[in-house]
């Protein structure tokens, strides 16, 4: 075995390395997401912060399950790493629905089980050697 064949079967490092960074850039947005609902309840112009940072976070989740698709190995695979992201990029969507048409009482707890799993998702990529 040479050199060149040691580096060819070893797997790419970048596209995990991206996915905790798109992953942290996730937990963060949603992190955002509650304080500019704070300052929705508090401040006069807090709804457009509300919904540019929700905007961000819709963003954010696209990239996520971009990379996410990059992990995955060539020829398909356990999507381990895709379905968290694909499920929290949904959950956006619907909780995103939900706050224009005002419906708190799940938007709100909707909000919190998405803070939950992408805490969840990034300690189960962070924790991957």
């Amino acid at each position: 075995m040479t050199v060149r064949d040691a580096y060819a079967a070893r797997p790419a490092i970048w596209p995990m390395q991206a996915l905790r960074m798109v992953a942290a850039m996730h937990v963060a947005a949603l992190l955002l997401q509650a304080v500019t609902a704070g300052m929705l309840m508090s401040a006069p112009g807090g709804s457009t912060s509300h919904f540019a940072s929700g905007i961000a976070l819709a963003v954010v989740g696209v990239a996520h399950v971009a990379v996410a698709l990059m992990v995955r190995p060539p020829g398909g695979g356990r999507a381990r790493y895709v379905v968290p992201p694909a499920v929290l990029l949904a959950m956006t969507a619907v909780a995103g629905v939900l706050g224009v048409l005002g419906v708190t009482a799940v938007h709100v707890p909707m909000g919190v089980m998405m803070f939950g799993g992408g805490v969840a998702q990034l300690g189960r990529v962070m924790s991957r050697p």
